[in-house]
């Protein structure tokens, strides 16, 4: 685990310092948190994108594990977005949503993009607790969850079918 100050730390230097840590360490996994971050602190550098994509590509090709967080603006509804447009290098994109139901926020998790064979495609409520990570069944009794505030799917003709656990 390292913290790098990306206003100190050029683009090239931030790539030979990653290739460095998994030759020496031979690293399995590499998770860069935040690529908002990465990108942000040189906005004006065009290259920048085309060193992550060859950054990524030697990851890969060394069988490292790579995950990127890229955070969104807001929190809930339809005014979410990210500021990074980063789909075109990524194999799997997971999405992680808050929504509203109850009175509670809630966690859902959905998978957006697997670039080879089938995915998931159902949207799932994620509980952290001391226990770990739990991912839910399937959220079938609720419609808009990926806007942040989901309406329940028949509550007009059942009284309640809510599907959403705790």
């Amino acid at each position: 685990m390292r913290q790098i100050d990306p206003t100190e730390v050029m683009p090239g230097e931030f790539t030979w310092m990653v290739r460095k840590e998994v030759e020496d360490r031979d690293a399995r996994v590499v998770v860069i948190d935040s690529l908002n971050g990465y990108l942000h602190a040189m906005p004006e550098d065009r290259i920048l994108s085309a060193q992550l994509h060859e950054l990524l590509a030697y990851l890969n090709n060394r069988g490292v594990a790579t995950f990127i967080v890229a955070a969104q603006r807001g929190t809930i509804g339809s005014e979410l977005g990210s500021q990074v447009e980063a789909s075109y290098i990524a194999d799997v994109i997971i999405m992680f949503r808050l929504f509203e139901h109850e009175g509670k926020l809630k966690k859902a998790i959905s998978v957006v993009k697997k670039r080879s064979g089938p995915h998931e495609e159902s949207i799932r409520q994620l509980r952290l607790d001391s226990d770990g990570v739990h991912v839910g069944e399937p959220l079938r009794g609720l419609r808009g969850v990926l806007t942040g505030v989901p309406t329940e799917i028949g509550e007009e003709d059942s009284g309640r079918s809510s599907s959403v656990p705790r």
